[in-house]
């Protein structure tokens, strides 16, 4: 029960939501049921009951699907992602202002409920749903509390996934339809027996969509403006947490199902993904905006995790699931220092900023403690991540790891970069005025700091946690 337990805290909580028309009240009780989730996703952490950590009920008996939720260890990660992120989330943005508060935290809370679908389903239909019900929040979240550009951000972003999906939605039929025991099992899918042409086709199919939500390059464009113009709890939660969603479905459905176009077209994802590397971390030396810095610096990190998940080897996979975790806290931290940023001081410009270490620094320490994790400092959570998947990369193609490796040194460059313009030097007419970081800021930024040390001086947990869920991959891809 503690699985469906996962999705139903949120849905519920976010139904509730709707009702509430006071700012406090509707904050107070998105963080409670964001809290009550986190709690439910640490028993499943700590349950190994089969029968705890899964549930299965009929749902459409008619079309073969039933309402199958189950976490392994790839699944508990992403789950306690989701946990962990949302009441920091509610918490590090608690001062924010958001007209019809019940609105904004009931699309939240429902996103939330989406997400952890994605993250358990062991069904297709079912998946497809809750892939659905992840976004749609999404979509009226930007277009109703979004920046001054918010609607055509919110179309192109619509437009994107919308399609993605679509194409998603009709591979997923022809499978279906080509499985002798007319199931959207996950383990019935993974059996269908299909020729190499067919998985040849079906593998774009679903490879467009996953990569659209990624994103990687080239279907990237939609996500540095979405991220820009959303409000910033949406951003980290698009960042920290949604983008997950297309990596873990290329290592749960793409690669076990289509195995033989897997081999055939790796080259080709692998060489998408390093070249989105390279290219977002480039366009990242050039930005002047907080927001837009750290949305082309996410599609490096993505386009890395993209590459090694391709390389089909254990340890790179392994460092993508470590990765996918670490990668969600380290962009939250920086989210919430840009957000704090921009709240007090009215712009996210590097040209306005300067000298804030001066005015604020408990918030100078936290920032580099967040740029050191993003450039995956040894000693921080992401050094591990990155060292296994340039490991797997280099396993698979030495040229490959030197290009992608291209982008440690560009990450340091814009990282550092924007930790200078920030921090250092005089104060300008803007920051003259600024004060230091305090409050539920301060609380969240310090906790996701002590999480980034020691998952990066002790990692072993979330590496025993992996390893099942890669030898169980890698067996059905061989």
């Amino acid at each position: 029960m503690i699985a469906l337990s996962l999705v139903l805290i949120p849905v519920i909580s976010g139904i509730v939501s709707f009702a509430f028309n006071n700012k406090k009240a509707a904050k107070g009780w998105a963080l409670l049921s964001s809290i009550a989730t986190l709690a439910a996703a640490m028993m499943a952490l700590y349950t190994h009951t089969a029968g705890a950590t899964s549930f299965d009920s009929a749902w459409l008996p008619q079309l073969g699907s039933r309402f199958t939720l189950s976490l392994d260890g790839m699944g508990k990660m992403l789950v306690l992602l989701t946990g962990v992120a949302f009441p920091i989330i509610f918490a590090a943005t608690y001062n924010n202002a958001y007209s019809k508060p019940g609105n904004f935290y009931g699309f939240m809370l429902l996103g939330e409920a989406g997400l952890m679908g994605v993250f358990l389903a062991t069904d297709a239909l079912l998946f497809y749903f809750f892939w659905e019900l992840a976004l749609i929040p999404a979509y009226f979240l930007c277009s109703q509390w979004g920046g001054e550009k918010r609607i055509a951000a919110t179309f192109k972003f619509f437009i994107y996934t919308f399609v993605g999906s679509l194409i998603m939605l009709v591979g997923l039929l022809y499978v279906y339809y080509h499985n002798p025991e007319h199931s959207f099992a996950l383990e019935s899918l993974y059996k269908v027996n299909l020729t190499v042409n067919e998985q040849a086709f079906l593998f774009w199919m679903f490879f467009v969509a996953f990569a659209i939500k990624m994103p990687i390059f080239p279907f990237h464009t939609w996500q540095p403006d979405a991220y820009e113009q959303s409000p910033t709890a949406v951003t980290m939660v698009l960042s920290g947490v949604m983008v997950k969603m297309g990596l873990f479905a290329v290592v749960r459905w793409l690669l076990p199902m289509f195995p033989a176009a897997v081999t055939q077209f790796q080259g080709v994802a692998i060489l998408l993904s390093v070249a989105g590397i390279v290219y977002a971390s480039l366009i990242a030396m050039q930005q002047n905006d907080i927001k837009r810095l750290i949305a082309y610096s996410s599609i490096a990190h993505i386009g890395l995790m993209s590459a090694a998940i391709f390389t089909k080897q254990s340890v790179g996979l392994e460092g993508v699931m470590v990765q996918m975790f670490n990668h969600g806290v380290n962009v939250i931290g920086l989210w919430i220092i840009a957000d704090t940023i921009e709240q007090q001081l009215g712009t996210r410009k590097f040209s306005d900023l300067g000298g804030l270490a001066q005015k604020a620094p408990k918030m100078a320490i936290l920032l580099v403690v967040m740029a050191f994790a993003n450039v995956a400092l040894p000693l921080t959570n992401a050094f591990v991540g990155e060292f296994l998947m340039f490991n797997g990369l280099f396993r698979y193609n030495i040229w490959m790891a030197v290009i992608a490796g291209i982008s440690i040194i560009l990450a340091a460059v814009y990282t550092l970069n924007m930790v200078q313009k920030v921090l250092y030097g005089n104060t300008s007419a803007i920051t003259e005025n600024a004060s230091d970081i305090k409050g539920g800021n301060s609380i969240m930024l310090a906790l996701l700091s002590v999480l980034i040390i020691v998952l990066g001086v002790w990692p072993q947990p979330m590496l025993d946690l992996t390893k099942a869920t890669v030898t169980n991959i890698l067996a059905q891809i061989q």
